[in-house]
């Protein structure tokens, strides 16, 4: 499957809600706030609390972002490959020669 046909498939879940007033985008941001705290939330009680990481309960919930993300490019009219390019994009020109805490710290003007 590729990424867009990805998107296209969890849009068939994404039916049915009101998405009046922004409310698919606000969906969106809320999920992925949520979905990504139960993923922090695995990690922190595997490294500090001695629970065993199930990796494939993080790998559903990583899954669960990604719907969100998927919802999230929909709302505002992008396919996820294209948001994806985008990102590869952005990286690219800021790191060229690959990650270099210097660049974090000090970037370029517009580059968000």
């Amino acid at each position: 499957m590729t990424i867009n046909e990805y998107q296209q498939l969890a849009m068939r879940t994404a039916s049915g809600m009101n998405y009046e007033h922004n409310g698919m985008l606000m969906n969106a941001a809320l999920g992925i706030c949520g979905e990504g705290g139960e993923v922090a939330d695995m990690v922190k009680k595997a490294t500090f609390q001695g629970h065993e990481l199930d990796k494939e309960h993080l790998a559903k919930e990583l899954g669960d972002v990604a719907w969100y993300i998927a919802v999230g490019a929909q709302a505002i009219g992008y396919d996820l490959e294209t948001v994806l390019q985008m990102n590869i994009d952005k990286l690219k020109a800021r790191y060229p020669d690959g990650f270099e805490a210097e660049k974090s710290l000090h970037r370029k003007d517009g580059d968000v």
